[in-house]
């Protein structure tokens, strides 16, 4: 019979647990150094096209338009998501720093997470701007007035919290006495919550159906909202102004299609594909959480005219 300070000591140990070692992608060890190149060329593209992306819209009065204001939200969240991820893993490749502390792996954990739902959620009310914008253009100053859009940022911000933060307490429950390796480049929920010893069932039914149901309301609600925007379209009498009104959706688009495509892919691979090899879907994971936030500045610098033209005189200033 073990003794009670024992007893004692192995409680305070499972519950505040020491380090756990980041492995890196499991099968390309030796090459790391490598693989950390293109992961922190297309992390300084994301910083620099998100910053740019964000000062634009404070500095110009004509990009002060809710559209550019949630377009200013997903630059800031995708910046949270890249950084809350890809400092830490160039840090695995290139420094062999390996090491994380449990409240470090929790607050990495918590953000990438965060950051992900309310990714989905500043989308949806990017949609129903479009909506609102093309179905009642006359009514879009009273309906979408800054005070409802503020409104509207701290409900999205409030709901993705109160999502993610359950996450956080299901997993300080848990006693962790086997391995502390784990076989990925982040802490993600689910792949933490497998080295504990004691039964998880909440841990994998919470962490995989509450944000996929979010997420897949977002999507519902974003589907809903663009085939009205297509039947308010074809309405429309002259060519012109449906090319016009489906280019003002045509960044929106791509930027929904960049962040759910490979969302679901991810979450259903690691829940459903036994047969996807790990290496491949933690390099997956990788590219999910840097290669979207390096694009979206860009798909939105390209297909939006008022931030097209405003990048130009950006930059014709800097080298004039």
């Amino acid at each position: 019979m073990p003794s009670a300070s024992a007893m004692i000591i192995f409680n305070l140990s499972s519950y505040n647990p020491g380090p756990f070692i980041l492995v890196g992608i499991p099968g390309l060890e030796q090459f790391h150094m490598w693989i950390g190149i293109p992961f922190c060329i297309i992390y300084i593209v994301a910083v620099v096209g998100n910053c740019i992306l964000l000062y634009l819209i404070v500095v110009e009065h004509s990009l002060h338009e809710p559209m550019f204001f949630f377009l200013s939200m997903l630059a800031m969240t995708d910046l949270i998501l890249s950084t809350a991820g890809v400092p830490k893993t160039l840090s695995i490749f290139w420094l062999g720093a390996r090491e994380i502390t449990f409240p470090g792996c929790l607050t990495q954990m918590f953000f990438l997470h965060y950051s992900f739902v309310l990714d989905s959620a500043i989308l949806m009310a990017m949609a129903f701007d479009r909506y609102v914008a093309i179905c009642s253009p006359l009514r879009y100053t009273t309906i979408l007035t800054p005070k409802t859009i503020i409104k509207s940022a701290m409900g999205i911000s409030f709901r993705s919290f109160c999502i993610i933060l359950p996450d956080v307490f299901l997993l300080t429950r848990l006693p962790f006495c086997r391995t502390r390796n784990i076989p990925h480049t982040y802490c993600e929920h689910i792949g933490v919550a497998r080295l504990a010893c004691a039964d998880i069932s909440i841990n994998i039914w919470y962490g995989f159906c509450v944000p996929i149901m979010t997420v897949i309301s977002d999507v519902i609600l974003i589907a809903v909202s663009y085939v009205l925007i297509l039947c308010a379209v074809f309405r429309l009498p002259s060519q012109d102004a449906r090319q016009k009104a489906l280019g003002t959706c045509g960044s929106h688009v791509c930027v929904i299609l960049m962040f759910y495509t490979p969302a679901f892919f991810s979450i259903l691979a690691h829940r459903f594909g036994h047969n996807v090899s790990r290496t491949f879907h933690i390099m997956f994971a990788n590219f999910y959480i840097v290669i979207p936030p390096a694009l979206n500045p860009m798909v939105y610098g390209v297909k939006t005219k008022q931030i097209r033209d405003k990048v130009i005189l950006l930059f014709s200033k800097g080298t004039g």
